[in-house]
């Protein structure tokens, strides 16, 4: 499966994850309606039992000298007249009296109380609702809330000790590789386990969590195997269903804890005692809550493992890495298993078992077994050979070009397959692997000094934006940002954009991407800031270029805030909602990749004629005109449709761009923006198709 395929498959996990939860609320909602019936039940009884000593009082009714019931003709009489219509009640009249027996009534015990279930069935999906909501709410920071509440540390670059700088390395590595911004890191102290996990609504704000125990005893190729496991579930969708399972699931623990409450607060007496046993009917019910949790997220969670385990290995090709952190965590003391309360609730995100289940592991636990995973990872042994891949052919670095060599890169071409460009999608390769090391391995210390501090990512971010082609552009530039910012953050700018003019034009989006995890610490007022800043140094010249415009979208949809990232509701399912929005998406590509109005038409069309139900649809005799602002607004109304219609998209874009089986290095930026605005990690172009990149 590709990509697009993996987040359908998570959406239809979802509408499974809904019908398992409503399943187990019916059974949690039948289950405390017995035990209220069964409660009051005993209760009545008893008080039946109590008042039955009370009826048995010796009664009396008048009777004759001759032992017949006396009837009296006195109606005048008050109390005869009672004691007619009442013959069983206690006479008043000074007359003979003999006891006689109580009269009892038995009511009939029901199991059905129509009124009762509909009481209890409410209560219950309040409860259980009001539980997942108040979860799913608190949820929408990201996946720094989870890790948080497990007792993660956020890792920051320049309080790193060696092996969490390693670690750092790693994640960067696979980030840059995979065309994703990069996740946060938080690193957990007290737990010696061997762990990992990946959380988050998308991977704007992943986060990934490491166990102390992994960083103690893993070597490097270990824990890269592990981080790329990670990196799996994060491009396959999995995280947005990891994170609506701890939402939605945590419903049906709420019900264990209002029982908690419920026996430590009950008043004293009989109400208490009442209150004391559906207490504890709700503490038993929340366990089966809890079981029930356990096994949806066993069903979901399985398969997925398999799935990010072989994905792991694609990235590294080193199954060895992958399986040496399998052995050690069975023959660590800890294993994987955590020790924070909050583990239970979160148990599925984790790279391996992080609870124990005794004899029932097989039934309750998230995780495949490990010998069934060892299997499966031992079969990739033999079938990927250690490469080292070369660039162009050539031994220079694939980032750095020689002075002047930065003109004729951006117009330098790739021969390039649209099908390819749409398999990418979601994936990567080790040359991709390789690549994202080469970068960081090879970029001047002075940018890797940048990139760990606030100040210096501001002014790489300032630096790339510094036009290289006009002297005269430039020093309006320079000119307005001394207007805006103090002198240091002007002088670091020029110290840092002397290295960065002679950079590859390829790396200028995985160095905007490795700014993020500085810039995230930011508030939003600072980021407003920031894109103020940005969007003067683009109109010195009185409009925006290309690459201003691409670094400019990337960085704001990197950054924008979590409550705007968090899921939203599908809108599009058909390509004719968003028909309008493909044609100026297309249009904007055509220009960009082709000159002369001719061509550019044609490759319009060819797009075009990609869409599903292009037929069907109104062409347009030439491409609809476009600027930057109107493509950004189609963008951003694309990325609501569904996963089968960005692939759709996906594709019309790649046969747009490569319809003479050719991309410049701007059609290859703007084309990766597009994809990473919808929302579709796309790895850097490197040798799709038989040719590379000449640099």
């Amino acid at each position: 499966m590709n990509f697009f395929e993996h987040q359908d498959q998570a959406r239809n996990n979802t509408r499974k994850l809904i019908l398992l939860f409503a399943l187990s609320l019916l059974f949690i909602t039948v289950t405390v309606y017995l035990a209220a019936v069964v409660t009051l039940s005993g209760s009545s009884k008893g008080s039946k039992s109590r008042s039955s000593r009370y009826s048995s009082i010796n009664c009396t009714q008048p009777r004759s000298a001759a032992g017949e019931p006396r009837v009296s003709t006195n109606f005048n009489d008050p109390a005869e007249r009672f004691q007619s219509r009442n013959p069983n009640s206690v006479a008043v009249s000074p007359s003979l009296r003999v006891p006689c027996p109580p009269v009892t009534q038995k009511a009939a015990f029901s199991w059905w109380n129509p009124s009762l279930f509909f009481t209890i069935g409410t209560g219950t999906v309040v409860i259980v609702g009001l539980g997942s909501l108040y979860k799913i709410q608190t949820l929408k920071a990201g996946g720094s809330v989870i890790a948080q509440e497990m007792g993660g540390r956020l890792l920051l670059s320049e309080m790193a000790h060696p092996e969490e700088r390693q670690l750092l390395n790693v994640v960067e590595e696979m980030a840059i590789a995979a065309g994703i911004s990069i996740p946060a890191v938080y690193v957990l102290d007290g737990e010696q386990g061997i762990n990992t996990f990946a959380v988050g609504f998308t991977s704007n704000d992943a986060v990934i969590g490491v166990t102390r125990g992994t960083l103690d005893v893993l070597s490097r190729d270990e824990l890269q195997g592990m981080i790329g496991h990670e990196f799996s579930h994060i491009l396959n969708g999995d995280m947005r269903l990891n994170i609506r399972l701890i939402g939605i699931l945590h419903g049906l623990l709420v019900l264990y804890i209002t029982g908690r409450v419920l026996i430590n607060c009950r008043p004293g007496g009989k109400e208490g005692n009442a209150l004391l046993a559906f207490g504890i009917a709700l503490v038993v019910i929340g366990s089966f809550g809890l079981l029930c949790g356990r096994l949806i997220k066993s069903e979901i969670s399985r398969q997925r493992e398999f799935l990010a385990d072989a994905s792991a290995v694609q990235f590294t090709r080193n199954p060895a890495g992958l399986a040496g952190a399998m052995n050690k965590i069975a023959n660590h003391p800890y294993g994987s298993l955590m020790q924070h309360p909050a583990a239970e609730g979160n148990s599925h995100l984790f790279f391996s078992s992080a609870l124990h289940f005794g004899v029932l592991g097989s039934l309750f636990s998230t995780h495949p077994k490990a010998e069934q995973r060892m299997r499966r990872i031992e079969a990739f042994k033999g079938k990927y050979a250690t490469q080292t891949p070369t660039f162009g052919g050539s031994s220079r670095s694939p980032l750095v070009g020689q002075a002047g060599s930065t003109t004729v890169a951006r117009h330098t071409n790739i021969q390039a397959n649209a099908a390819q460009v749409v398999d990418q999608v979601g994936t990567v390769t080790s040359e991709h692997y390789a690549y994202a090391k080469a970068l960081l391995g090879q970029l001047p210390e002075s940018l890797l000094s940048g990139i760990r501090e606030p100040q210096g990512a501001i002014a790489i971010v300032y630096g790339l934006l510094l036009d290289t082609q006009n002297a005269a552009v430039r020093t309006k530039q320079l000119e307005w940002l001394k207007q805006v910012e103090p002198a240091d953050v002007i002088e670091k700018t020029l110290a840092l954009s002397a290295d960065i003019d002679v950079l590859d034009p390829r790396s200028r989006l995985p160095l905007v991407d490795l700014t993020i995890p500085v810039l995230r610490q930011s508030d939003t007022d600072q980021h407003q800031r920031l894109f103020k800043c940005i969007q003067g140094l683009a109109n010195a010249d009185g409009r925006w270029s290309l690459s201003e415009f691409v670094l400019y979208a990337v960085l704001r949809h990197r950054l924008q805030p979590s409550s705007v990232t968090s899921p939203q509701s599908t809108e599009f399912t058909t390509i004719g909602q968003i028909w309008s929005d493909c044609l100026i998406l297309l249009s904007g590509l055509a220009q960009v990749g082709q000159t002369g109005t001719d061509a550019i038409t044609y490759a319009f069309r060819s797009g075009v004629h990609r869409l599903p139900g292009a037929g069907q649809e109104i062409l347009p005799d030439a491409p609809p005109a476009c600027n930057m602002k109107t493509l950004k607004y189609s963008i951003d109304r694309l990325n609501l449709a569904t996963p089968k219609l960005k692939q759709a998209i996906v594709d019309a874009c790649a046969h747009t761009v490569l319809l003479d089986n050719k991309v410049t290095v701007q059609e290859a930026e703007l084309l990766r923006a597009i994809v990473i605005l919808l929302d579709c990690p796309m790895p850097p172009f490197l040798n799709i198709g038989s040719k590379r990149i000449k640099a």
